[in-house]
């Protein structure tokens, strides 16, 4: 039998939720009916809102798609803008103040504590902007992403950007593909770094080439069911197809369709096209395709350029972006480290500002939650670069603050364990002060997800860390399964899972002996993935120690049962919700 969702969805669905979604919010949050609460949050996926979690009764979580992290002129004004007027909330973050935007790691933007009642002028604003909410959440086409700079920088096959824009047109709205067995994940990369990270895709394009009718063809090579989600990562696999930029619509609506009348509909758990592809095999998977969707040819797979994949390999990247790098048309874009990927909305504005005063306005977001200013001439980069907003977005960050990544966490998800981003914020912090890094080591990363839904992408870190609950001193503290040596490039690998549990505030200290111990024990030139590759779990396990540190932890608690971490007063019973906290949310899961 179908699931419970998929009832829900069989009764509304897709565009059609934007008319009762309006009516909720002129008639006010007391309006959805309690026993109707659970259907309607799902629905409102679709139209990019979460319901925050329990003690958080009325707050949505808003996020907005940009097809590949491209803001065009004048965009990240208005989410600034937006961001100031309605997303505020009862309480300030310590560490980022009432009002802030995140960037996702899929290139898209998340606002917090939106009211039901303003979403109609929300929408208004966004959608006069050419911005939009629509399926950046829910079981349809997610935003589509790639290479941040496509179309803007030196390391290109392809240009990526018009396939990535032109399926963002086709497929967001679309009533064919709107109502999917679950999310539906889409890459597209044309430069050589792989920095889409198409490994971790449902559907990925990447650069290839392929001789049709007597000519060399740079296209794409088409993989199929990568995934990080819960404890069951895939990489995507190859089908043995190469399409052309302009066959990328029709193989992607065979595909998407064949995960449309094939995915499994019964089991949420088991919905993703990833199972499907165990359950097949990229042969049979190949198969149906052709048979059943796609009217002409399929060519087998062109020679993919995967060797030239640089991005999160372990070694001598460029592909966070991160620093200064000459465009093809001789101007430069600017890549700002932006830690766990937050920015307090007069930070948001003023870089607007300054992105239309030295740039052409446009900003691109990237997958490690870092923001781009492009178009920037040779005689007014030294000018932004003296900028005093960039001592904070540095393009330059200590190694630890560049390759820091942090989920939502606790503070809004009901489906994470620990409180995340201002606990990354202050590990950052206090590894760069206290850890030295190994000689020749530039990029190090250091993923924190709050639980097993893995928004945060730690399977593909140096070192990954899942929050988890444990007890120390005997009491219940918030703690950290600790995984390393995960990375993607040409060689993907998903981390290693060796320590279970470790206390939050122990980390820093776990961290800092492991790296001493890289540091020893490594050959010269080893980086910190070859050196992870080449030892046991039961050496791993040897090497690294918790340890408290000078580092202090303010969130060992259980923040889960808190209505918001932050708050002076965070039992539920203190809950500013104008219901009784009684009320049931559903979690924000990239």
């Amino acid at each position: 039998m179908p699931s419970k969702v998929e009832g829900w969805k069989d009764e509304v669905y897709g565009n059609e939720i934007r008319d009762h979604l309006f009516e909720f919010a002129e008639q006010g949050w007391d309006s959805i009916p309690e026993d109707e609460q659970d259907a309607w949050f799902e629905r409102f996926k679709w139209w990019g809102l979460y319901h925050q979690r329990k003690g958080q009764e009325s707050y949505f979580m808003m996020r907005i798609g940009t097809p590949n992290g491209v803001l065009e002129p004048g965009q990240l004004r208005v989410v600034g803008e937006i961001a100031d007027e309605f997303a505020r909330g009862p309480v300030d973050n310590p560490e980022f103040g009432g009002a802030y935007a995140d960037w996702t790691t899929r290139q898209s933007i998340q606002l917090h504590w939106i009211k039901l009642e303003d979403v109609p002028d929300l929408f208004e604003k966004l959608e006069a902007n050419g911005l939009s909410t629509i399926q950046a959440c829910g079981d349809s086409w997610r935003n589509i992403v790639g290479c941040p700079v496509a179309g803007k920088d030196e390391h290109e096959h392809v240009d990526a950007w018009p396939v990535a824009r032109r399926l963002h047109e086709e497929f967001k709205g679309n009533e064919a593909y709107s109502n999917m067995p679950r999310k539906w994940k889409v890459s597209v990369t044309g430069c050589d770094e792989g920095c889409g990270q198409g490994d971790i895709n449902d559907l990925a394009f990447e650069p290839a080439v392929k001789e049709l009718d007597g000519e060399a063809v740079t296209g794409f090579n088409v993989r199929v069911g990568g995934g990080l989600s819960r404890k069951e990562p895939r990489f995507a696999r190859s089908i043995d197809v190469f399409c052309t930029p302009e066959d990328a619509p029709k193989v992607s609506a065979g595909i998407s369709a064949l995960f449309r009348d094939y995915g499994d509909r019964e089991d949420r758990f088991n919905a993703r096209i990833k199972f499907l592809m165990d359950e097949w095999g990229p042969e049979k998977f190949r198969q149906v395709l052709q048979d059943e969707y796609i009217d002409y040819e399929l060519p087998t797979a062109g020679e993919d350029l995967r060797d030239q994949y640089t991005y999160n390999a372990g070694d001598g990247e460029h592909g966070d972006h991160v620093g200064v790098y000459d465009q093809p048309d001789g101007k430069n874009y600017v890549g700002l480290s932006v830690l766990t990927g937050r920015m307090g909305v007069d930070d948001v504005l003023e870089l607007a500002d300054l992105a239309e005063e030295y740039g052409s306005g446009e900003v691109r977001l990237t997958q490690r939650q870092n923001v781009i200013v492009t178009d920037v001439p040779d005689d007014e980069l030294e000018a932004f670069l003296d900028e005093p907003l960039l001592a904070d977005y540095s393009p330059d960050p200590h190694p630890f603050m560049r390759g820091s990544l942090a989920c939502t966490g606790t503070e809004f998800c009901s489906l994470s364990i620990t409180e995340t981003k201002n606990r990354m914020v202050r590990y950052a912090r206090w590894m760069r002060d206290n850890v030295d890094v190994p000689e020749g080591v530039e990029d190090f990363h250091v993923h924190l997800s709050g639980c097993t839904a893995s928004c945060a992408q730690p399977q593909i870190a140096d070192i990954s860390l899942r929050g988890m609950k444990t007890r120390k001193d005997g009491e219940p503290v918030e703690a950290f399964d600790i995984g390393l040596g995960g990375g993607l490039g040409e060689n993907p690998h998903f981390a290693d899972w060796v320590e279970m549990r470790v206390a939050a505030d122990e980390v820093p200290g776990y961290i800092q002996n492991l790296l001493g111990e890289f540091e020893d024990r490594r050959e010269e030139g080893q980086s910190f993935r070859e050196f992870i590759a080449e030892r046991s779990e039961e050496e791993l396990q040897e090497m690294g120690e918790p340890e408290e540190t000078s580092y202090e932890d303010p969130y060992m608690h259980n923040t889960k049962m808190t209505w918001y971490p932050y708050a002076e007063e965070d039992d539920m019973a203190d809950s500013p919700a104008p219901t009784d906290a009684q009320g049931k949310s559903l979690p924000a899961d990239d």
